[in-house]
């Protein structure tokens, strides 16, 4: 099976204009989260899909392979099928699966990403895929921003919501996770997705995924194995997170190589 990983990069950022180019500790994010990809031993290809010449300019000065794409996609997905069908309409062997790595995720583990892909390639039916870490600071349990996710007894999407899910009304001790944001889907159910229709979820809590839940389709979900999940799952979002993230690889000590 052909398995390709595409990294959506727009410049536009209503918090952080031009955010994929802005540096952390020297290197530019949209490079860092590419390079955190190419190390993945499941990906046959990795392309970075952006609307701005100057993304494009810079993923090619590190050796990497993008693609330029419409400026009025309204969702990260409709910006990777149209990146499939150029990657296609260019010669590339339709793949049989498209993983979505956020290109917010400066530090995005490679194994992360694998450990979504393995499900796809051992279970045919799964259409999409997608994963989560344990909440362990209770502060993001009440924190919008942190989109909590509950899953069935098989591993599969019952729903996510930026409100806590559950409601630890019993207060069993049953854990709290974290929507990480990285997609996998079958080629043909990610052109499915982009053509299904908005649902009243989706709006109400502005996110997406419920789309792919409100049509009925299911989504399983992979706890991630990878410890330190709060560094590897961080996102860049407003200037603040670029000291942030600054701050965090000092914190652990991690230089990069020269």
């Amino acid at each position: 099976m052909s398995v390709i990983g595409i990294i959506p990069s727009r410049y536009g950022s209503t918090r952080l204009p031009g955010k994929p180019l802005a540096l952390i500790a020297g290197k530019s994010l949209v490079r860092r989260v590419y390079e955190q990809a190419r190390k993945c031993k499941t990906l046959d290809m990795v392309c970075v899909a952006t609307d701005d010449q100057r993304i494009v300019d810079e993923v090619k000065r590190i050796g990497g392979h993008a693609v330029m794409t419409s400026p009025n996609h309204p969702s990260g997905t409709d910006r990777i099928a149209e990146t499939v069908t150029i990657l296609e309409k260019d010669g590339i062997t339709p793949p049989e699966i498209v993983v979505n790595i956020q290109g917010d995720m400066p530090f995005v583990d490679p194994r992360m990403i694998d450990e979504l892909v393995e499900p796809m390639l051992a279970d045919p039916s799964i259409p999409m895929g997608t994963s989560v870490y344990r909440i362990m600071c209770e502060e993001d349990y009440h924190n919008p921003a942190v989109v909590k996710t509950v899953m069935d007894l098989n591993g599969f999407a019952m729903y996510f919501s930026r409100s806590l899910i559950p409601y630890p009304r019993m207060k069993t001790g049953i854990p709290v996770y974290d929507h990480l944001g990285i997609y996998v889907y079958r080629r043909d159910f990610l052109f499915t997705l982009a053509q299904l229709s908005p649902t009243p979820l989706e709006k109400e809590e502005s996110l997406e995924q419920l789309r792919v839940l409100e049509h009925g389709y299911k989504i399983r979900v992979v706890k991630t194995a990878c410890a330190d999940a709060t560094f590897l799952g961080f996102a860049i979002d407003t200037p603040e997170d670029i000291k942030r993230a600054e701050e965090m690889l000092q914190e652990r000590g991690i230089k990069d190589p020269e």
